[in-house]
């Protein structure tokens, strides 16, 4: 899987986001520019002491995004996160070679690259009181989603105890 972040922030969120994909071997696209610097102390207190496990690209604009990575690669897909769209999430059928996008925290994905990709739109459903949900929250809600509709696959899906056993 692949998640992709447009014009990111705030660098905590990038942070918890980047130790999410870490953490479930997805590629992380940031498509500047960045609010922050890669190597700020904001992003390694954010849990980016797994930086070295993470592949992690930097990409210009959404153009050069779209040529590196879609124009030669037919079979995947681009999904837009946001709450503009009329579909929900888990009414997406993910495959793991899709491209997950989340816009950046102050204005989401800018809607003249939303109308381009209006069959790809989906949305986390929350009350019409709130505007949106923190960033690393939503990439975990569809990324997990995303994951689980792929089995899961290549990852680990038992834990152990450290000190005694679970009393089998």
């Amino acid at each position: 899987m692949n998640i992709v972040l447009h014009q990111p922030e705030i660098p905590a969120n990038t942070g918890n986001i980047g130790r999410t994909c870490a953490a479930t071997g997805t590629v992380l696209h940031l498509i500047e520019p960045l609010g922050f610097r890669l190597t700020g102390k904001e992003l390694r207190r954010a849990g980016m002491d797994y930086w070295e496990h993470l592949d992690v690209r930097r990409y210009i604009n959404f153009e050069e995004f779209i040529e590196k990575n879609l124009a030669g690669n037919p079979g995947a897909k681009l999904w837009m996160a946001t709450t503009k769209a009329k579909k929900v999430y888990t009414q997406a059928q993910f495959h793991a070679d899709d491209f997950i996008m989340f816009g950046r925290e102050s204005a989401g994905i800018p809607e003249d690259i939303l109308v381009d990709y209006r069959d790809t739109c989906i949305r986390i459903p929350m009350l019409d009181k709130i505007r949106s949900l923190n960033l690393s929250n939503s990439v975990s809600i569809v990324l997990y989603e995303a994951l689980r509709q792929l089995d899961f696959a290549g990852m680990q899906m038992e834990g152990a105890l450290h000190h005694g056993k679970w009393g089998e």
